[in-house]
């Protein structure tokens, strides 16, 4: 099969399209730091190694200000210490999700991110993983080719 365009994807499933980017919309409404969210939405990129995905965050982080620091060293976020702990437990929280299919999330987990995220944050940030990782298997899965980069 060839990879399909983006465009591609939108003509022929527009409403999916629509519903995806409604749950973002959401979780951006929700008052949720837009910087966090995209090392997130990053970092599950990564880890699912959807390149379209990988550089539209990327375009967009570097336009919310994200500092190229945390950018780079984002798949080392553990041991780098430009980052916080409430970015370290939305890391965390992002990496148990995205592997629940081998490894259960462990409570240990679900406590350091209830330490640093309300009820109501850890509730949307758990909605941007799950649609950054539905965007992931679309775009991976169907061959997106990779936006241009900007700045």
């Amino acid at each position: 099969m060839a990879a399909f365009e983006y465009s591609d994807f939108q003509q022929t499933a527009g409403s999916v399209v629509d519903a995806l980017l409604a749950m973002g919309k959401a979780v951006d409404a929700s008052g949720l730091d837009k910087s966090l969210t995209e090392l997130v939405k990053l970092r599950v990129s990564q880890i699912n190694a959807c390149t379209f995905c990988l550089q539209y965050h990327l375009n967009l982080a570097r336009k919310a200000g994200i500092p190229a620091t945390k950018l780079d060293l984002l798949a080392a976020w553990r041991d780098a210490p430009v980052f916080d702990q409430r970015e370290r437990a939305a890391l965390a929280w992002a990496e148990a999700l995205t592997g629940m299919a081998g490894q259960a999330v462990t409570e240990g987990t679900r406590q350091q991110v209830a330490e640093v995220f309300s009820p109501t944050e850890l509730t949307f940030l758990t909605a941007a993983i799950a649609s950054i990782n539905a965007w992931n298997r679309i775009g991976g899965g169907l061959g997106f080719a990779p936006p241009p980069a900007v700045g």
